[in-house]
């Protein structure tokens, strides 16, 4: 039997999982939507992963993404790891000499800068979500076409339309006043696709000195019309993979292998895991106490900055 590694990266949009054989090669994928309730996603996660593989065995389970102390938790990870590092892992085991790692996805970005293999500097937008993946999707809806989509009509613009997307409210008030004003639906998109990049580069990557091999990634690098943007923008290859939405699963598993093996079973996809919340109210402090149960059993709980907060009992 062969023995493998599931990594699994819980965002708030979409949850990826992958699992992997000893030489970092993918042996089975999954990618859904999170839909509010990531015990659910990743337990769906799992049964698409294990429709994929035969005899192997999984010796080593990694957890990142926004969820992933909660999903760490429930799977009895042997390693929980951040975004960044993660990303960083799974991007170098396929890109070795890569530099800068662009990332966009559902309601978030991030930037890693790399030199010789080691991650120097990085920067996230996690306050507004203009310009991610759920801002492209609320604007092809408005435009009545599908966010697939996107990409191939902004190709077809001959001159894109300025839009502010600095603000997601600013940005729908003026995609709506550039259509009343007779900008074509093609240019409107690809004026989309350029202020997406832009955003980005002027808020995310501010400061940052982004220096080649660039690789884009997270489920807006599908969006052809943006990594043309960026292209376009930086005067660069950017480097984009089929798998890029699976990295920071990718990381988290390799990143298992370097612990002790564990034992693991997809029956926990059985089992029914609720999270509660108590304040503990004991210091001026009061603390929310995050406590994660399968069926009736008490697996963790955190959130507690001080020693009296570990006696609170849900």
């Amino acid at each position: 039997m062969t023995k493998a590694y599931l990594g699994i990266d819980i965002g708030s949009i979409s949850t990826k999982g992958v699992i992997i054989d000893k030489n970092n090669n993918i042996l089975a994928s999954s990618y859904l939507w999170t839909k509010g309730n990531p015990t659910n996603a990743v337990k769906e996660v799992l049964e698409e992963l294990k429709q994929q593989i035969q005899d192997v065995k999984i010796v080593g389970v990694g957890t990142t993404g926004s969820a992933r102390k909660l999903i760490g938790t429930m799977l009895k990870a042997n390693i929980i790891k951040n975004e960044i590092t993660a990303h960083a892992i799974g991007t170098l085991s396929l890109y070795p000499n890569i530099r800068t790692i662009m990332e966009i996805g559902g309601q978030d970005s991030k930037i890693i800068l790399i030199r010789d293999g080691i991650v120097i500097d990085y920067a996230m937008n996690t306050l507004c979500a203009a310009g991610t993946g759920s801002f492209l999707s609320s604007q092809a809806k408005r435009l009545d076409v599908e966010v697939e989509d996107f990409g191939s009509i902004a190709l077809t613009s001959k001159n894109p339309t300025p839009i502010a997307a600095r603000c997601t409210v600013f940005a729908e008030s003026d995609l709506v006043h550039k259509a009343q004003m007779g900008h074509s639906k093609e240019d409107i998109i690809a004026g989309l696709c350029k202020s997406v990049a832009l955003n980005y580069l002027n808020n995310v990557a501010k400061g940052k000195k982004i220096e080649e091999p660039i690789i884009f990634q997270g489920g807006v690098s599908k969006n052809i019309g943006v990594v043309k943007a960026f292209e376009n923008i930086l005067n660069t290859k950017i480097i984009t993979d089929p798998n890029g939405h699976l990295m920071g699963a990718l990381g988290v598993a390799i990143l298992s292998q370097k612990e002790p093996e564990i034992e693991f079973s997809f029956d926990v996809t059985d089992y029914n895991f609720k999270t509660t919340s108590i304040y503990c109210g004991k210091c001026p402090n009061n603390c929310e106490i995050i406590c994660v149960k399968k069926d009736n059993e008490l697996l963790d709980a955190w959130g507690n900055r001080c020693e009296r907060g570990k006696k609170v009992k849900i």
